[in-house]
């Protein structure tokens, strides 16, 4: 899957009592841009759901905060794929504004059937479309 970018403004909701982006705004912002990334490949979550029976959730994320997004701020959430496994996929996520980086964020989204919640390999097309079989990831984020 090509990268993907995916425009965000700060809203006031976003921000502290500074003005400055809240730390879990940025996980908020990850989330959007990877539902829309698989939305605009052509797979939605709800077809993976009722299709295969099988869900993406957050396995591991680690974020590194580098500046502040600030309210009123556009911001654009760019999603890389790292690595996809049997039942993994690794991406690389990064809040950015005028081509700076605000966070870098490293998900693991695990695959699991949505009937009994156990990890399941990555069902077909959505295989093939993020990538297939790739070499894990070496690189952390800021590394």
């Amino acid at each position: 899957m090509p990268p993907h970018s995916h425009p965000v403004r700060v809203y006031f909701e976003d921000t502290d009592a500074g003005g400055m982006a809240y730390h879990a705004a940025y996980l908020r912002w990850a989330e959007r841009g990877r539902t829309e990334a698989l939305r605009e490949a052509g797979f939605p979550h709800q077809d993976m759901m009722e299709r295969h029976g099988a869900i993406l959730v957050v396995r591991r994320v680690e974020v590194e905060y580098v500046r502040p997004a600030r309210l009123d701020d556009a911001v654009t959430l760019e999603t890389r794929v790292l690595a996809v496994r049997g039942a993994t996929i690794v991406l690389d996520q990064r809040a950015r504004k005028d081509g700076a980086d605000l966070a870098v964020m490293r998900v693991e989204l695990a695959c699991l059937d949505r009937a009994d919640l156990r990890p399941r390999r990555i069902p077909e097309p959505w295989r093939t479309a993020i990538g297939g079989e790739m070499a894990p990831a070496a690189a952390a984020p800021g590394a």
